[in-house]
């Protein structure tokens, strides 16, 4: 029987949270995803040695995971929260510093991460009490209390492997309340532990051929946008577009980008990637042509994409069945390279994303399989067909009890014994293709988009992104003439050139709006014009006045899952 072809590819992402001006982490979003997804994930490949994926890290992500391991290297740890962790007296630390603790340690599904813990809840019971009598009265709080917030928290955020496989977090949660510097102390070195073992874990997997480890442009770009904001056009022709015409030197830049993340990856995987998963899914045809010179072999983005660059290349024809044009691989070509494109199957991609977080896990993990086997039936006219399911590797699994641990235990379960579903990597599927001799469809025309509907909405065309867009171009004005002057020394140079990068992420762009909860909006406006003042003082410039200001305030609607967005 011929094999259905299945790529799972693991996105895994967070944006740079330091302030480079003082090497302090803002927010704890790495270190916490760390310990409780990316162990997870590691985990569940490690259990099941016939599954094969691709998992892709963001070169940033894996910067500073590399940062956290050096901090319990040199016990010097630049993260507020994680530090508090590990203070011996908490009666004795400050009012900022408990209602850091106060304000940081709720922040987490609490239909799966608060709620199924008694004693966790009890703090937040007492936390609402408190509060209900006004934000003075939490300074009382005894340290005691906050000993016992930050260990919950912290417990909470663990991967369910972790629990399985570690005494001191079982004890700790039986233990429920109490908890002395010793008991902290145990769960502080663990997260060590965690975070220094994990990039070993992959480089493994790697090695052993299960995973074939992909990357992204290294500071998570935007790229179709920074090469050119009209291609925002080719999938909303009406969208309103920034006052600059352009970013300043914008394919310049993602082609530092692009080869920083060749590089990182080369230095710690020992290996050139085979493809690159742009960020967002955002694919352009200028983009494809970076690509195709560093010697790309593949690149993916989302059904949206395949779909309206089919309505693009035929534009007097209408679509066949989806099953006839989904499950294969394309390719896009210039004068002298081509590149392989694949399209993720957009509504198993979701299921995942989405919905199964509501289902039993087994029956999650049966459904998933039963649609691949439908798909098996319906595409016996392509000779090698592939299902692409691609999505964030670490936001889902908070939706789901125990982390999703019983649906993916139960998914790889019945791949891996799966009589004709096989799972695969893209650089695995592209050398089978010569063997095979199955027919590759050139894809004519590219319409510019994203895994997100099949467009760039998520992050320009409304106001607030468009002036965060406009606050980043003049930014670059500055940088361009400041790095022309020469009053700046290589170093200098240096330290503004990564500011820059870190300005350029695509994540500022996609929490400006009025559809995400008005405390995260607060926290990526601050931390994106924290970058840009960074920016101005490493060039030596006062900061703009305008920079100072709120860009965007969020609040109309809070009840999606905010750090994903479903393809339509």
């Amino acid at each position: 029987m011929k094999p259905l072809n299945l790529v799972l590819l693991w996105h895994m992402h967070q944006p740079d949270y330091r302030d480079h001006e003082t090497g302090e982490f803002v927010l704890p979003w790495v270190y916490l995803h760390a310990i409780k997804d990316y162990t997870d994930m590691a985990h569940h490949l490690e259990q099941h040695p016939r599954v094969k994926a691709i998992v892709n890290f963001v070169p940033i992500l894996l910067d500073q995971i590399e940062d956290y391991a050096h901090q319990f290297t040199q016990k010097k740890i630049r993260d507020p929260l994680l530090r508090l962790l590990a203070i011996p007296d908490l009666n004795r630390i400050t009012v900022n510093e408990r209602l850091a603790i106060l304000n940081s340690c709720f922040q987490s599904n609490h239909a799966t991460m608060l709620k199924p813990y008694p004693p966790y809840q009890h703090l937040r019971d007492l936390y609402d009490m408190l509060k209900g009598h006004g934000d003075k009265d939490l300074i009382y709080v005894s340290g005691q209390y906050l000993a016992d917030l930050l260990t919950w928290y912290h417990l909470a955020w663990m991967g369910e492997s972790v629990r399985r496989s570690h005494e001191i977090v079982v004890k700790l949660m039986t233990q429920g309340k109490n908890f002395s510097y010793a008991d902290r102390l145990q769960l502080f070195n663990l997260i060590g532990k965690l975070i220094q073992e994990l990039i070993p874990r992959y480089r493994e997997l790697a090695a052993k051929g299960q995973i074939e480890l992909s990357t992204t442009p290294h500071f998570h770009p935007l790229a179709p946008l920074l090469i050119d904001f009209s291609s925002a056009r080719d999938s909303l022709p009406d969208v309103t577009l920034p006052s600059n015409a352009i970013y300043p030197g914008g394919r310049e830049r993602v082609t530092f980008h692009v080869k920083t993340a060749i590089n990182s990856h080369k230095q710690r995987f020992h290996m050139q990637p085979a493809g690159i998963w742009p960020a967002e899914g955002a694919m352009s045809k200028a983009l494809l042509d970076i690509f195709m010179e560093l010697d790309c072999q593949w690149s993916a983005s989302g059904e949206g994409v395949l779909i309206n660059s089919l309505h693009k290349s035929y534009p007097d024809q209408s679509l066949p069945d989806r099953s006839n044009y989904l499950y294969r691989p394309y390719r896009v070509s210039d004068e002298k390279k081509g590149i392989f494109c694949f399209f993720r199957d957009d509504k198993l991609s979701d299921m995942i994303g989405f919905e199964y977080s509501k289902w039993f896990g087994r029956d999650a993990a049966e459904n998933f399989v039963h649609t691949l086997e439908k798909i098996h039936q319906e595409v016996q006219a392509v000779t090698y067909p592939i299902v692409s399911v691609i999505l964030d590797g670490e936001n889902a699994w908070e939706s789901y009890p125990y982390n999703g641990y019983y649906f993916l235990t139960d998914l790889y379960d019945l791949l891996e014994n799966h009589s004709f579903i096989q799972t695969t990597t893209y650089r695995d599927y592209i050398v089978n293709l010569t063997y095979t001799q199955a027919e590759t469809k050139i894809l004519p025309a590219l319409a510019a988009g994203s895994w997100v509907y099949g467009t760039f909405s998520t992050w320009i065309g409304d106001h607030d992104k468009n002036l965060a867009w406009d606050l980043l171009c003049a930014a670059k004005q500055s940088y361009d003439l400041v790095m022309k002057s020469g009053r700046l020394t290589d170093e200098e140079k240096l330290l503004a050139e990564q500011q820059l990068a870190s300005c350029e992420s695509s994540d500022w762009f996609w929490w400006f709006g009025d559809y995400n909860s008005p405390q995260t909006v607060a926290s990526f406006d601050q931390l994106f014009r924290k970058n840009l003042a960074n920016l101005y003082r490493l060039l030596k410039l006062p900061v703009p006045a305008i920079v100072l200001e709120p860009i965007s305030r969020g609040g109309r609607y809070t009840g999606v899952i905010e750090t994903m967005r479903r393809s339509s």
